[in-house]
């Protein structure tokens, strides 16, 4: 492989540069060493003729550039035997990302088809990238959508992909052309290898021609030229090639004993070729690219060594002043690959403290639905932050990228897991709520007002009690429902709209039976004050609606008044509990909210009643344990009165009771 073949590396992902103008053992360092290290050999001696310094061709090792990207870190992918640089392609960049799948096989078909095989590596490899993308975003698809459906991922299983079948397929043939054409191109290089060393052996017979000089000499040009058009040998046999080649063109010299003007001539031209090849290496320290200008100045190594020799007061200064412009880029070269190899080991490190940080968040077990999506936001900053860090080493990138994607992966499928109950729960939770909508539904057209408005606000109630529905349900689970509710109060409002001539009637009757309330005088029966009291709620209760700007103003007029009375009766009562309780119904009767807590008082009343039943049990056995033991008169005692308060509390709970559930009734 020539030098002047190398491509360039991609970005500055460069990990390790093995190819090196220095020897074919350069690629055991990591940065290219300076060419000083090779043409010092003759720096020693002035050079002559003969002995003109001449750099080692670079190693076959191919300048490249890290492949690793994060995002096709898990592509797993044959690699390609290692094959010649390929050539310059002279058609434009064609950009890929927006052909299908099978427009890609058929585009990397027919580059395979049509185009020479050294020269589509680039577009097969861009292919290769776009495919294997393409076909990682449509399995992941199916993997989420299989999971989404309620599938085990342990059981997921890809269908079969034609389309990557043949693209694999394409690949195997591509692999074979580059084989067969690397083969080939070894042919070449050994044929022409043995070219150049017959052109050798026919300038080394020259010194034996007994032909004029002139014609001697045109033979000798016309052998140089086509040595130099023979094209490229083995890179183990170049260093040796043109050794023999100098050392014959110089017996050449030697022996015709050319003309001194000649001579001087033909020295004189190759100076000048050297001069301009010194100024365009000088020219290469203001190349923005130290990769782009380190290629160049080894295509102008190869042109120095095809250059004869100059005139020997002017081989050492002109060959100094090449070698310190090569040394200038050689140590620019080196620098920047070490600042490179600098960054990556910062890059590590950092990504490094990324890995620790999604490792914490995937440890985590949280518990609610907003302690999830609140380390999920934390997760996807880390995973953002990662994109915007550079490539590690290459040695440990693909290390680093495997712990943070695994410490994600743990987190996101410990995420749900938990999703997956919550998506149990709220499933259960959509039919309860169509449950509701098919009820609200019903009553709907009924025109029972009251009833039907309570038994609405009840289901209502319900309805916020039972907890959230899957999302992609919620908005048209709660539109039916509330479709159902308002269509019954717009029917109502319309209904109560006609009546409203009537309010101001309702307000005077209600007005004047608060003013009756409130004249009240209780007689000596209780019983019959209880009943006169019940029948003014019954009769407010039977009045219509009044105005609403002063609804709240007459109803807090007319149960301050039933109050007083009530806490009057109360207080006659004294240590009647069941018929001060009673009063409290009757109370709470005109009162939602109450009715709600009594029905909460009911329970507790219950639980208290079968809790007194159970320690009755126990007393009552305990009794007959305690009569065999001395000195037990006073414990028998103490729970024999125990019992006595257990029977009458009992008894006023259970009356409690009876007078709750009446009251619902």
């Amino acid at each position: 492989m020539n030098t002047n073949e190398l491509n360039d590396p991609k970005d500055q992902n460069l990990e390790n540069i093995e190819g090196t103008i220095v020897s074919s053992n350069a690629g055991n360092h990591d940065v290219a060493d300076s060419v000083n290290d090779l043409v010092d050999v003759n720096a020693d001696k002035p050079m002559s003729i003969t002995d003109e310094a001449y750099d080692e061709e670079p190693n076959d090792e191919e300048l490249k550039p890290l492949e690793m990207d994060d995002e096709h870190v898990d592509f797993d992918e044959e690699d390609e035997e290692e094959a010649e640089i390929d050539e310059e392609d002279d058609e434009p960049h064609v950009d890929y990302s927006n052909l299908s799948k099978d427009e890609l096989v058929q585009t990397l078909k027919d580059l395979i088809n049509n185009r020479p095989v050294q020269k589509i590596r680039q577009k097969v490899e861009s292919l290769k990238s776009i495919f294997y993308r393409k076909h990682k975003a449509e399995v992941e698809k199916l993997r989420k959508e299989f999971v989404d459906a309620g599938g085990d991922l342990e059981q997921f299983s890809l269908p079969e992909d034609n389309a990557e079948v043949q693209f694999k397929e394409l690949l195997k043939q591509y692999r074979a052309k580059r084989a067969q054409y690397n083969n080939q191109l070894e042919e070449q290089k050994q044929h022409n290898l043995e070219q150049k060393q017959q052109i050798i052996e026919k300038i080394k017979d020259l010194v034996n021609s007994t032909e004029p000089v002139g014609k001697i000499y045109q033979e000798f040009r016309d052998l140089q030229k086509q040595f130099l058009e023979v094209g490229p040998v083995p890179q183990a046999s170049l260093n040796d090639l043109w050794n023999n080649y100098h050392h014959h063109v110089q017996a050449f010299y030697d022996f015709v004993k050319i003309s001194k003007e000649l001579r001087d001539l033909d020295f004189k031209k190759n100076l000048e070729a050297k001069i301009k090849l010194c100024e365009q290496a000088e020219e290469l320290l203001l190349e923005p690219s130290v990769v782009v200008a380190f290629k160049k100045l080894q295509k102008l190594h190869e042109q120095w060594r095809e250059v004869g020799p100059v005139p020997r007061e002017n081989q050492n200064e002109i060959w100094e002043r090449f070698k310190e412009a090569t040394t200038k880029i050689n140590k620019k070269h080196q620098e920047h690959f070490e600042s490179i190899k600098e960054q990556q080991k910062k890059n590590l490190e950092a990504k490094a403290e990324l890995c620790e940080k999604a490792e914490e968040l995937a440890a985590q077990n949280p518990k609610s639905v907003k302690e999830w999506n609140k380390l999920s936001k934390e997760l996807i900053e880390l995973q953002k932050l990662w994109k915007t860090i550079g490539f590690a080493t290459k040695k440990e990138n693909n290390k680093v990228f495997e712990r943070f994607r695994s410490a994600c992966d743990t987190f996101f499928n410990k995420k749900r897991d938990f999703f997956k109950d919550i998506r149990d729960v709220q499933v259960n939770n959509l039919q309860l709520k169509t449950e509701l909508c098919l009820q609200a539904e019903a009553l709907k057209e009924s025109t029972d007002w009251k009833k039907t408005t309570e038994d609405l606000i009840n289901l209502q109630k319900r309805w916020k009690q039972i907890g959230p529905v899957p999302r992609k349900n919620s908005d048209e689970i709660w539109k039916r429902f509330r479709a159902a509710c308002d269509y019954f109060f717009e029917q109502k409002s319309k209904h109560f709209a006609s009546v409203d001539n009537s309010y101001e009637e309702n307000l005077k009757a209600k007005e004047a039976l608060i003013a009756e309330v409130e004249a009240f005088e209780f007689g000596e029966d209780m019983e019959q004050n209880l009943n006169a009291l019940k029948e003014f709620q019954r009769r407010w209760t039977e009045i219509g609606f009044v105005p609403i700007k002063v609804k709240d103003d007459v109803q807090k007029r007319f149960r301050s008044a039933i109050k007083k009375h009530f806490d009057k009766l109360n207080a006659q009562e004294g240590k009647n509990k069941v018929v001060r309780f009673q009063a409290k119904l009757e109370e709470a009767k005109a009162n939602p909210r109450a009715m709600s807590k009594l029905r909460q008082d009911r329970e507790r009343m219950f639980n208290r009643m079968r809790q007194l039943e159970n320690d009755l049990t126990v007393w009552e056995n305990n009794i007959g344990f305690f009569a065999k033991t001395k000195n037990a008169e006073a414990m028998i005692e103490e729970v024999k009165r125990k019992i006595e308060r257990a029977k009458e509390e009992i008894a006023e709970l259970s009356e409690k009771i009876k007078l709750i559930d009446k009251l619902e009734q």
